[in-house]
């Protein structure tokens, strides 16, 4: 997908007033506990929007999670990394949910350990481990919604985790809304008032002061 200019862009939303390595697990224990919550539900019906089962986005996010982890580790300048973790598709809703929580703590934990200047590769721009913890914060929530909703279960996550992956990742962002229904704009799954729902979008990674100058160094074609 491509990045789509938002509807009148807001100020950026408030910074992340905790580390990430506590907004990331806030994050997740809300969304294992919601998906816990479902576990015994129907898995195979298709994820709220996606072409995926719900069981099959579950595989998606505990892949996503420990990618970005290995991206941190790797460092790759131009690819995705080649270690695939799957979970075990003969195991249990309950037991693969343990296994995103795993995931979700080695992401974590490479975020921790991982210098403030180390850059890795993604392909919606090079970032740092701030940036995939917002990433990770994003799949998990934007992908426990898609899960939950498809298996007629209400969830909401918490503000703090959202808001700073939203102002980490979509900086230009309305400013007017809760932090998960503009997160829920942003990435094309719901309208907000005024604004129509997104077909195409696209976060950008790169840190800030980056993103700056590589606008400012390649300004786009007119």
């Amino acid at each position: 997908m491509t990045r789509t200019p938002a509807a009148g862009p807001g100020p950026m939303a408030p910074a992340a007033t905790a580390p990430w390595t506590e907004l990331l697990p806030a994050a997740a224990d809300s969304s294992l506990a919601a998906l816990l919550t479902a576990a015994d539900q129907d898995w195979s019906r298709p994820a709220h929007g996606l072409d995926w089962t719900c069981r099959e986005t579950l595989d998606h996010l505990a892949l996503g999670l420990t990618g970005y982890a290995g991206l941190l580790i790797a460092r790759p300048r131009d690819r995705y990394i080649t270690l695939f973790a799957s979970l075990d598709p003969a195991a249990p809703v309950p037991a693969c949910v343990e296994g995103l929580g795993i995931a979700a703590s080695l992401l974590t934990s490479t975020v921790r350990d991982t210098a403030a200047h180390v850059r890795a590769w993604h392909p919606w721009g090079h970032s740092d481990a701030a940036g995939f913890a917002a990433m990770g914060i994003t799949e998990l929530v934007l992908h426990t919604y898609d899960i939950t909703r498809a298996l007629g279960h209400s969830w909401t996550p918490p503000d703090a985790p959202v808001g700073a992956a939203l102002a980490r990742l979509f900086p230009d962002a309305p400013a007017d809304g809760s932090p998960f229904d503009t997160l829920l704009w942003c990435t094309g799954r719901i309208p907000l008032p005024g604004r129509r729902r997104r077909t195409e979008w696209q976060w950008d990674g790169t840190p800030r002061g980056e993103a700056i100058a590589r606008r400012t160094r390649f300004p786009p074609p007119s």
